[in-house]
């Protein structure tokens, strides 16, 4: 049994995580070979309607065709009318869900109830390496104002002021959203900083796989699931909502009520034992689709 996947890549180094996690969980479950072939996105929708593409040109017919991110979308559908497969979209596809054989969307992000629907419990992660946890190691990874949060400095620097007061080898680093000058309040704080710019790729995922403890501000919510696919123990530190109704706190604050995570700056001193397996949606979702499309499931 073969499967063929032409994955649609947007630039987007996000969106293209999410891509890549879904074709690895597929790679698991499917109990015959998998081949991937990336496509750009920058491929016109003319030529992939009309012409004759060179990088298409000798790749064997897709079953599926999956993107995330909106520059996907008009191009894997032009695909799929001219050489066939289903159409996969990751996250809200911003047209109407009846154009696509099946979107994968967060439930944080409501999608209404149709049978061409799989709800993720957050952004698709792919899986850390599961032998690498170094005890005493710790990670806080910061992120930023955005469309639902506020930032309050003044805050964030208490909590993670009391984090580091836990004996753990702390790494702290930041990112885009970040805003100018957060490190530098804790350059003499006892931890390593990393500015973001200055992060090789895949370091921020090797500093999960080692640490045995991960908080992360709760704005970034595709960090609190990647976090999750860690054994580690993840808390989020806690960032003021720009109003009532808010999604992704309501993401957040499932987790805790769940006991995936924890709010409590204070837990970071108590006695941690791994326990907890990682969530593993990417394996969740990629087995759904295969059985929604009538295939075997390893």
């Amino acid at each position: 049994m073969q499967l063929t996947v032409w994955r649609f890549l947007d630039g987007n180094r996000a969106h293209e995580k999410q891509s890549a996690a879904l074709v690895a969980g597929l790679r698991s479950s499917f109990p015959g070979s998998l081949d991937c072939f990336d496509i750009p996105c920058s491929t016109s929708i003319r030529e992939l309607l009309f012409g004759d593409p060179p990088q298409l040109r000798e790749l064997p017919r897709p079953d599926f065709l999956i993107g995330t991110g909106r520059r996907s979308r008009w191009p894997m559908l032009a695909a799929r009318r001219r050489f066939g497969g289903r159409a996969v979209a990751i996250n809200l596809p911003l047209l109407p869900f009846r154009w696509f054989d099946i979107a994968i969307v967060p439930e944080h992000d409501r999608p209404p109830p149709l049978a061409n629907i799989i709800l993720s419990q957050g952004a698709l992660t792919e899986p850390l390496p599961q032998d690498r946890m170094q005890p005493g190691r710790g990670l806080i990874l910061l992120g930023g104002p955005s469309k639902h949060f506020d930032w309050d400095a003044q805050s964030v620097q208490h909590q993670v002021l009391r984090l580091l007061q836990a004996p753990l080898q702390w790494q702290l680093s930041d990112s885009r959203r970040t805003p100018a000058g957060t490190l530098g309040r804790f350059s003499t704080a006892g931890v390593r900083v990393a500015d973001w710019r200055d992060c090789p790729p895949g370091w921020v995922q090797e500093q999960m796989a080692a640490a045995e403890q991960i908080w992360v501000s709760e704005d970034s919510i595709s960090m609190v699931f990647e976090s999750l696919q860690s054994r580690a123990r993840v808390g989020v530190i806690r960032t003021p909502s720009r109003g009532r109704a808010n999604k992704v706190r309501a993401a957040v604050q499932r987790l805790v009520d769940q006991g995936l995570v924890t709010d409590r700056v204070e837990d970071v001193a108590a006695p941690f034992e791994s326990v907890r397996e990682p969530l593993n949606q990417y394996l969740v979702c990629a087995r759904a689709l295969l059985h929604r499309c009538g295939l075997p499931v390893r």
